[in-house]
């Protein structure tokens, strides 16, 4: 189907004006398509992932490798969700302005360019292990914060690392 703005505009839930290509740390959540117990399960507050967990895990480790300013920090796996802190450093790339009459799509270098990647590449992963090509894993957006300072950092630092052990079903 072609690229219609008037159909396909989505009102965009990022903090407007902001240049998510500037070094710094982000809280990311990403929930699974259908929130069941996707990736595993939890026992004992602990999380036991499955093979699909494992299989997210690897990609979003791999986040660096694929993304040169890219570091993770904490991340934890949830049966239906994943939170995580992506760091960004250094420069951003320069900003080119897209060709006349395309639309925009994600900005090389910033944070939804590298959760696109990474929803994409999982995506793809789970598929190939489930055999649903073009099933969809995840929902369509994701929640982000911009961490302003340590004070922040920490409290989302302890609510990642607590989460498995807050699950309740």
């Amino acid at each position: 189907m072609p690229y219609d703005a008037g159909r396909h505009h989505r009102r965009s839930i990022r903090l407007p004006g902001y240049d998510y290509r500037r070094p710094g740390a982000y809280f990311i959540t990403i929930c699974a398509q259908i929130r069941g117990d996707l990736f595993g399960e939890i026992i004992g507050g602990t999380m036991a992932p499955n093979a699909y967990g494992e299989a997210i895990a690897t990609c979003w480790e791999a986040i660096p490798r694929h993304h040169a300013r890219v570091a993770l920090d904490i991340f934890v796996l949830m049966p239906d969700h994943l939170h995580g802190v992506i760091l960004l450093h250094g420069e951003a790339p320069e900003r080119k302005p897209p060709p006349a009459g395309r639309p925009r799509g994600t900005v090389p270098g910033s944070i939804p360019a590298i959760i696109q990647s990474f929803k994409s590449v999982s995506t793809r992963t789970i598929n190939r292990m489930c055999g649903t090509p073009g099933a969809r894993v995840w929902q369509e957006d994701y929640y982000e914060h911009i961490i302003r300072d340590e004070a922040d950092m920490d409290r989302i630092r302890r609510y990642i690392a607590e989460n498995p052990s807050r699950w309740h079903r």
